[in-house]
């Protein structure tokens, strides 16, 4: 069945649909041997070529998708390459065979913690979209005197240059002297929101990490600059936070009586039956 091609480039993990938008818009897609359009329905029998490389949808569609946790470090900016030459956050990433790394959401040079990265563009967009509401919670330290009535307003809604904005919830979490920590939730991802509406009450932020991105938690154990990929338990979770079906293999139909699917393991995620191959028995004589 034909998708959209935005669609179908995003859920094998070209890129998101804005990023493929904007190559169509570019001419750097061509759908047999002609520049595509926004829109355009597209199947695996199309020939399709991004960027002057032959595209293979076959093998990314049926791939397993993956998700990453990463753990950003200040200092990094999150983008492909930097003109700049400052360190990027798909530097630490580990390589994949099927794929690319699509990031959801970003994170400004100085704030640290949970980055996400999957090889589903779809699921990227999903949780990336306005419309989603997934819920982003930060640590942040502030610097200065923070009375009731700003963590009042902060709820309420302060109007930014770029529109009203508010947290949906605030909770202290502790500190001494002039820096205080709080943790804030909201439901957008707008470019340095958490900053900017701490700043118009007129106290600074002197620390920013993000601990959650929807029902992704940032571990404890995690190290800045390490990453991990979630398992079957948590991507079933993060699908079905924004609508969608994980196809985990858990639906394996046997062929042959007694033939069962391996438990799910860092070496099979999926759970995926594979036959053991045969053991050749020497001849006695």
């Amino acid at each position: 069945m034909k998708e959209r091609i935005q669609k179908i480039l995003s859920r094998a993990g070209y890129g998101s649909r804005r990023e493929i938008e904007r190559w169509i818009a570019a001419g750097e897609i061509l759908v047999n041997g002609q520049p595509a359009t926004t829109g355009q329905a597209v199947d695996e029998r199309d020939q399709i070529v991004l960027k002057g490389q032959r595209l293979h949808l076959g093998s990314r569609l049926n791939a397993t998708p993956k998700v990453l946790m990463y753990n950003k470090p200040a200092g990094e900016v999150c983008t492909q390459s930097d003109p700049e030459g400052r360190k990027t956050v798909f530097e630490a990433l580990p390589n994949i065979r099927a794929g690319r790394w699509v990031m959801i959401g970003r994170l400004d040079i100085n704030t640290d913690g949970l980055l996400l990265f999957t090889t589903d563009g779809e699921l990227a967009n999903k949780l990336m979209h306005p419309s989603s509401e997934v819920e982003r919670e930060y640590a942040v330290r502030v610097l200065g005197k923070v009375e009731p009535e700003m963590l009042i307003q902060l709820q309420e809604g302060v109007e930014l240059e770029d529109g009203k904005a508010n947290f949906l919830r605030i909770k202290d979490a502790g500190g001494e002297g002039a820096n205080h920590w709080y943790h804030v939730v909201l439901a957008e991802g707008r470019n340095r929101e958490v900053r900017r509406l701490w700043e118009s009450q007129g106290v600074k932020v002197s620390r920013l990490i993000r601990i959650r991105y929807g029902s992704v938690e940032l571990p404890r154990y995690l190290r800045t600059g390490h990453h991990k990929e979630l398992d079957v338990k948590a991507l079933r979770k993060l699908y079905e936070s924004v609508g969608m079906t994980f196809d985990d293999g858990s639906d394996f139909k046997p062929t042959r009586p007694g033939q069962r699917p391996q438990q799910p393991n860092r070496h099979n995620p999926a759970g995926v039956y594979k036959k053991k191959p045969a053991v050749r028995r020497r001849d006695p004589n």
